[in-house]
Protein backbone atom coordinates (compact mmCIF):
# COMPACT_ATOMS: atom_id res chain seq x y z
CA UNK A 1 0.00 0.00 0.00
CA UNK A 2 2.82 2.40 0.88
CA UNK A 3 4.59 1.78 -2.43
CA UNK A 4 1.35 2.24 -4.39
CA UNK A 5 0.49 5.62 -2.85
CA UNK A 6 4.11 6.80 -3.02
CA UNK A 7 4.35 5.92 -6.70
CA UNK A 8 1.05 7.71 -7.30
CA UNK A 9 2.67 10.72 -5.64
CA UNK A 10 5.63 10.63 -8.00
CA UNK A 11 3.28 10.34 -11.00
CA UNK A 12 1.16 13.30 -9.88
CA UNK A 13 4.14 15.50 -9.00
CA UNK A 14 5.83 14.63 -12.27
CA UNK A 15 2.73 15.63 -14.24
CA UNK A 16 2.30 18.80 -12.16
CA UNK A 17 5.94 19.81 -12.73
CA UNK A 18 5.65 19.13 -16.44
CA UNK A 19 2.45 21.18 -16.69
CA UNK A 20 3.86 23.96 -14.54
CA UNK A 21 7.01 24.06 -16.64
CA UNK A 22 4.96 24.46 -19.80
CA UNK A 23 2.86 27.20 -18.24
CA UNK A 24 5.89 29.21 -17.14
CA UNK A 25 6.75 29.55 -20.82
CA UNK A 26 3.57 31.57 -21.21
CA UNK A 27 3.28 33.40 -17.89
CA UNK A 28 5.57 34.52 -15.02
CA UNK A 29 6.45 31.64 -12.69
CA UNK A 30 5.09 33.34 -9.56
CA UNK A 31 1.77 34.01 -11.27
CA UNK A 32 1.54 30.36 -12.32
CA UNK A 33 2.19 29.27 -8.72
CA UNK A 34 -0.32 31.66 -7.14
CA UNK A 35 -3.14 31.09 -9.64
CA UNK A 36 -2.78 27.30 -9.69
CA UNK A 37 -2.75 27.14 -5.90
CA UNK A 38 -5.71 29.54 -5.65
CA UNK A 39 -7.77 27.15 -7.80
CA UNK A 40 -6.75 24.33 -5.47
CA UNK A 41 -7.88 26.40 -2.45
CA UNK A 42 -11.38 26.80 -3.93
CA UNK A 43 -11.74 23.08 -4.68
CA UNK A 44 -10.32 21.97 -1.33
CA UNK A 45 -12.51 24.46 0.51
CA UNK A 46 -15.57 22.87 -1.06
CA UNK A 47 -14.31 19.38 -0.15
CA UNK A 48 -13.67 20.40 3.46
CA UNK A 49 -17.17 21.83 3.80
CA UNK A 50 -18.74 18.75 2.19
CA UNK A 51 -16.84 16.29 4.40
CA UNK A 52 -17.09 18.25 7.64
CA UNK A 53 -13.34 18.57 7.82
CA UNK A 54 -13.52 21.59 10.14
CA UNK A 55 -14.23 19.20 13.00
CA UNK A 56 -10.67 17.85 12.61
CA UNK A 57 -9.05 21.19 13.43
CA UNK A 58 -6.34 20.82 16.04
CA UNK A 59 -2.74 21.59 16.92
CA UNK A 60 -1.46 19.34 14.11
CA UNK A 61 -2.59 21.97 11.61
CA UNK A 62 0.50 23.99 12.47
CA UNK A 63 2.43 21.38 10.50
CA UNK A 64 0.27 22.25 7.47
CA UNK A 65 0.84 25.99 8.01
CA UNK A 66 4.60 25.39 8.20
CA UNK A 67 4.50 23.27 5.03
CA UNK A 68 2.52 25.99 3.27
CA UNK A 69 5.03 28.66 4.31
CA UNK A 70 8.14 26.66 3.41
CA UNK A 71 6.88 25.43 0.02
CA UNK A 72 6.74 28.75 -1.89
CA UNK A 73 10.11 29.85 -0.45
CA UNK A 74 11.70 26.60 -1.63
CA UNK A 75 10.08 26.99 -5.04
CA UNK A 76 11.31 30.57 -5.43
CA UNK A 77 14.85 29.55 -4.48
CA UNK A 78 14.67 26.72 -7.02
CA UNK A 79 13.42 28.98 -9.82
CA UNK A 80 16.16 31.50 -9.03
CA UNK A 81 18.78 28.74 -9.09
CA UNK A 82 17.43 27.52 -12.45
CA UNK A 83 17.74 31.07 -13.79
CA UNK A 84 21.39 31.20 -12.69
CA UNK A 85 21.97 27.71 -14.07
CA UNK A 86 23.18 25.55 -15.54
CA UNK A 87 19.91 23.63 -15.32
CA UNK A 88 21.71 20.35 -15.95
CA UNK A 89 23.33 20.72 -12.54
CA UNK A 90 20.60 22.51 -10.61
CA UNK A 91 17.74 20.14 -11.49
CA UNK A 92 19.26 16.86 -10.28
CA UNK A 93 20.85 18.54 -7.26
CA UNK A 94 17.36 19.57 -6.13
CA UNK A 95 16.46 15.92 -5.63
CA UNK A 96 18.76 15.61 -2.60
CA UNK A 97 15.88 17.01 -0.53
CA UNK A 98 14.70 13.42 -0.13
CA UNK A 99 17.35 13.16 2.59
CA UNK A 100 15.16 15.24 4.94
CA UNK A 101 12.16 12.88 5.30
CA UNK A 102 14.46 9.84 5.13
CA UNK A 103 16.48 11.25 8.04
CA UNK A 104 13.29 11.99 9.96
CA UNK A 105 12.20 8.38 9.49
CA UNK A 106 15.54 7.06 10.72
CA UNK A 107 15.48 9.38 13.75
CA UNK A 108 11.98 8.12 14.59
CA UNK A 109 13.36 4.59 14.69
CA UNK A 110 12.63 3.21 11.23
CA UNK A 111 15.18 0.66 10.09
CA UNK A 112 14.78 -0.38 6.45
CA UNK A 113 15.99 -3.84 5.48
CA UNK A 114 19.08 -4.48 3.39
CA UNK A 115 17.09 -4.61 0.14
CA UNK A 116 15.37 -1.34 0.98
CA UNK A 117 18.66 0.41 1.76
CA UNK A 118 19.96 -0.79 -1.60
CA UNK A 119 16.74 0.37 -3.25
CA UNK A 120 17.06 3.83 -1.68
CA UNK A 121 20.61 4.23 -2.97
CA UNK A 122 19.79 2.97 -6.47
CA UNK A 123 16.57 5.00 -6.77
CA UNK A 124 18.18 8.27 -5.65
CA UNK A 125 21.06 7.72 -8.09
CA UNK A 126 18.50 7.02 -10.81
CA UNK A 127 16.59 10.24 -10.10
CA UNK A 128 19.78 12.31 -10.27
CA UNK A 129 20.84 10.73 -13.57
CA UNK A 130 17.33 10.84 -15.09
CA UNK A 131 17.24 14.59 -14.47
CA UNK A 132 20.12 14.84 -16.92
CA UNK A 133 23.07 16.08 -14.86
CA UNK A 134 25.47 18.34 -16.71
CA UNK A 135 28.88 16.82 -16.08
CA UNK A 136 30.89 19.33 -18.07
CA UNK A 137 30.55 22.81 -19.51
CA UNK A 138 29.94 26.18 -17.87
CA UNK A 139 31.02 26.65 -14.24
CA UNK A 140 28.29 26.75 -11.62
CA UNK A 141 27.85 29.92 -9.59
CA UNK A 142 28.17 29.42 -5.85
CA UNK A 143 24.86 31.26 -5.36
CA UNK A 144 23.09 28.75 -7.62
CA UNK A 145 24.41 25.85 -5.54
CA UNK A 146 23.38 27.50 -2.26
CA UNK A 147 19.89 28.34 -3.55
CA UNK A 148 19.41 24.82 -4.90
CA UNK A 149 20.41 23.24 -1.59
CA UNK A 150 18.06 25.58 0.29
CA UNK A 151 15.27 24.64 -2.10
CA UNK A 152 16.04 20.93 -1.75
CA UNK A 153 15.91 21.11 2.05
CA UNK A 154 12.67 23.07 1.77
CA UNK A 155 11.06 20.49 -0.51
CA UNK A 156 12.16 17.71 1.84
CA UNK A 157 10.81 19.63 4.84
CA UNK A 158 7.41 19.95 3.15
CA UNK A 159 7.27 16.17 2.78
CA UNK A 160 8.14 15.66 6.44
CA UNK A 161 5.67 18.31 7.66
CA UNK A 162 2.68 17.27 5.57
CA UNK A 163 3.10 13.68 6.75
CA UNK A 164 2.56 14.92 10.32
CA UNK A 165 -0.34 17.27 9.55
CA UNK A 166 -3.20 14.76 9.87
CA UNK A 167 -4.10 11.22 10.87
CA UNK A 168 -7.53 10.87 9.24
CA UNK A 169 -8.84 11.34 5.70
CA UNK A 170 -11.10 14.29 6.55
CA UNK A 171 -8.27 15.77 8.59
CA UNK A 172 -6.02 15.40 5.56
CA UNK A 173 -8.43 17.45 3.43
CA UNK A 174 -8.37 20.20 6.05
CA UNK A 175 -4.58 20.07 6.36
CA UNK A 176 -4.16 20.34 2.59
CA UNK A 177 -6.61 23.25 2.51
CA UNK A 178 -4.67 25.09 5.23
CA UNK A 179 -1.40 24.38 3.44
CA UNK A 180 -2.73 25.79 0.15
CA UNK A 181 -4.17 28.90 1.80
CA UNK A 182 -0.74 29.54 3.31
CA UNK A 183 0.87 28.87 -0.08
CA UNK A 184 -1.33 31.48 -1.73
CA UNK A 185 -0.72 34.01 1.06
CA UNK A 186 3.08 33.63 0.94
CA UNK A 187 3.21 33.39 -2.85
CA UNK A 188 0.84 36.34 -3.24
CA UNK A 189 3.01 38.46 -0.94
CA UNK A 190 6.09 37.51 -2.96
CA UNK A 191 4.27 38.37 -6.20
CA UNK A 192 3.23 41.75 -4.78
CA UNK A 193 6.81 42.58 -3.78
CA UNK A 194 8.04 41.41 -7.17
CA UNK A 195 5.60 43.68 -9.00
CA UNK A 196 6.52 46.63 -6.77
CA UNK A 197 10.12 46.09 -7.85
CA UNK A 198 9.16 46.32 -11.49
CA UNK A 199 8.50 42.72 -12.48
CA UNK A 200 5.49 41.74 -14.57
CA UNK A 201 2.60 39.77 -13.05
CA UNK A 202 0.96 39.07 -16.41
CA UNK A 203 2.37 37.86 -19.73
CA UNK A 204 3.63 40.67 -21.93
CA UNK A 205 1.74 39.25 -24.90
CA UNK A 206 -1.93 38.67 -24.16
CA UNK A 207 -2.03 39.74 -20.51
CA UNK A 208 -5.03 38.53 -18.52
CA UNK A 209 -6.49 36.83 -21.59
CA UNK A 210 -3.64 34.31 -21.51
CA UNK A 211 -4.24 33.57 -17.81
CA UNK A 212 -7.98 33.07 -18.33
CA UNK A 213 -7.51 30.81 -21.34
CA UNK A 214 -4.97 28.80 -19.34
CA UNK A 215 -7.19 28.27 -16.29
CA UNK A 216 -7.93 24.59 -17.07
CA UNK A 217 -4.20 23.84 -17.31
CA UNK A 218 -3.44 25.88 -14.20
CA UNK A 219 -6.21 24.06 -12.35
CA UNK A 220 -4.70 20.73 -13.35
CA UNK A 221 -1.27 21.79 -12.07
CA UNK A 222 -2.68 22.96 -8.73
CA UNK A 223 -4.95 19.97 -8.17
CA UNK A 224 -2.32 17.42 -9.22
CA UNK A 225 0.08 18.98 -6.71
CA UNK A 226 -2.58 18.81 -3.99
CA UNK A 227 -3.42 15.21 -4.80
CA UNK A 228 0.29 14.34 -4.67
CA UNK A 229 0.60 15.81 -1.18
CA UNK A 230 -2.43 13.79 -0.15
CA UNK A 231 -1.20 10.47 -1.52
CA UNK A 232 2.21 11.07 0.03
CA UNK A 233 0.67 11.72 3.43
CA UNK A 234 -1.24 8.44 3.19
CA UNK A 235 1.90 6.59 2.04
CA UNK A 236 3.92 7.96 4.95
CA UNK A 237 1.23 6.96 7.45
CA UNK A 238 0.75 3.42 6.13
CA UNK A 239 4.41 2.43 5.92
CA UNK A 240 8.02 3.48 6.46
CA UNK A 241 8.66 7.17 5.70
CA UNK A 242 12.08 6.21 4.35
CA UNK A 243 10.44 4.11 1.63
CA UNK A 244 7.57 6.51 0.91
CA UNK A 245 9.87 9.52 0.55
CA UNK A 246 12.23 7.84 -1.92
CA UNK A 247 9.46 6.42 -4.10
CA UNK A 248 7.61 9.76 -4.07
CA UNK A 249 10.77 11.50 -5.24
CA UNK A 250 10.86 9.54 -8.48
CA UNK A 251 8.79 12.36 -10.03
CA UNK A 252 11.70 13.79 -12.12
CA UNK A 253 11.63 10.54 -14.08
CA UNK A 254 7.96 11.14 -14.89
CA UNK A 255 8.69 14.72 -15.97
CA UNK A 256 11.53 13.58 -18.24
CA UNK A 257 9.35 10.88 -19.83
CA UNK A 258 6.54 13.40 -20.41
CA UNK A 259 8.98 15.66 -22.22
CA UNK A 260 10.15 12.68 -24.26
CA UNK A 261 6.67 11.54 -25.30
CA UNK A 262 4.75 14.82 -25.55
CA UNK A 263 7.43 17.31 -26.57
CA UNK A 264 9.52 14.80 -28.56
CA UNK A 265 12.62 15.77 -26.62
CA UNK A 266 15.55 13.42 -27.07
CA UNK A 267 16.51 11.31 -24.07
CA UNK A 268 20.23 11.45 -23.33
CA UNK A 269 22.05 8.22 -22.55
CA UNK A 270 22.61 9.30 -18.95
CA UNK A 271 18.88 9.98 -18.56
CA UNK A 272 17.92 6.59 -19.98
CA UNK A 273 20.35 4.94 -17.56
CA UNK A 274 18.88 6.97 -14.70
CA UNK A 275 15.32 5.97 -15.56
CA UNK A 276 16.40 2.34 -15.59
CA UNK A 277 18.10 2.65 -12.20
CA UNK A 278 15.00 4.33 -10.79
CA UNK A 279 12.88 1.36 -11.87
CA UNK A 280 15.40 -1.08 -10.33
CA UNK A 281 15.38 0.92 -7.09
CA UNK A 282 11.59 0.87 -7.04
CA UNK A 283 11.56 -2.91 -7.40
CA UNK A 284 14.08 -3.31 -4.57
CA UNK A 285 12.10 -1.01 -2.28
CA UNK A 286 8.84 -2.81 -2.99
CA UNK A 287 10.48 -6.23 -2.56
CA UNK A 288 12.03 -5.22 0.75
Amino acid sequence: MTALFALATSLLWGLADFGGGLMTRRAPALTVVVVSQAVAVVVLGAVVVATGGWSEAGSQLWFAVAAGAVGPVAMLCFYKALALGPMGVVSPLGSVGVAVPVTVGLVLGERPGLLQFAGIAVAVAGVVLASGPQLRGAPVQRQAIVLTLVAAVGFGAVLALIAEASTTLTGLFLALFVQRVTNVAVGGAALYVSVKRGAKALPENGGMRVILSSLPALAFVGLADVAANGTYSIAAQTGPVTVAAVLANLYPVVTVLCALVLLKERLRAVQAAGAGLAVVGTVLLAAG
